[in-house]
């Protein structure tokens, strides 16, 4: 039994999967929300999560170790102005992954990984819809006082007519021949 597994191969050379995975960061980065299988995901999460840490350091050294990871100038400018900005006050967990279910081609588990959104904006979300729930109460029993008007007739549907069929024209049978083709 071996007790040394570190990471999960996906089935390349480790040239290949240091290639596989640094596009994958670099989709991660730019587009802050990708769909790939859910093994792929696993491996780039910790990945991911490394580089929020190190543009929050902000720092030269971690931009410059960034670099080297992403290899893109722009993913990393991004990474710094704007990504590590978001989680100043997370710790860890910056990425989340959601199973979309199987690959209709060869029927791998797919999962979309994304970083997560600005905690003020899902704060502000929650009272925003709690003060609009409340809201319409009110005025719920406002309008019970004036006079409801009926609402319009709703609107026909026409039904379609069954759309005539042809009949099929007969088809000349073929006659086998003794060697067993059709002639």
């Amino acid at each position: 039994m071996r007790h040394g597994i570190d990471h999960r191969k996906l089935g390349r050379k480790p040239a290949h999967r240091k290639a596989l995975l640094r596009n994958l960061m670099n989709a991660l980065v730019h587009a802050e929300r990708i769909e790939t299988t859910v093994s792929k995901a696993k491996e780039l999460r910790p990945l991911a999560d490394r580089l929020i840490t190190l543009g929050k350091a902000g720092t030269l050294h971690s931009r410059r170790r960034v670099f080297s990871l992403l290899t893109d100038k722009d993913a990393t400018d991004k990474l710094f102005a704007t990504l590590a900005g978001r989680f100043v006050g997370r710790h860890g967990g910056y990425t989340r992954i959601v199973r979309t279910g199987f690959r209709v081609g060869d029927g791998a588990e797919m999962a979309i990984i994304e970083y997560l959104p600005l905690q003020e904006k899902m704060a502000g979300g929650k009272k925003k819809k709690a003060a609009a729930k409340k809201a319409p109460a009110k005025a719920a029993g406002k309008k019970k006082d004036e006079k409801e008007t009926p609402r319009p007739a709703a609107r026909k549907v026409k039904q379609a007519a069954p759309k005539p069929t042809k009949p099929r024209s007969s088809r000349a049978q073929t006659q086998k021949t003794p060697e067993g083709g059709q002639g």
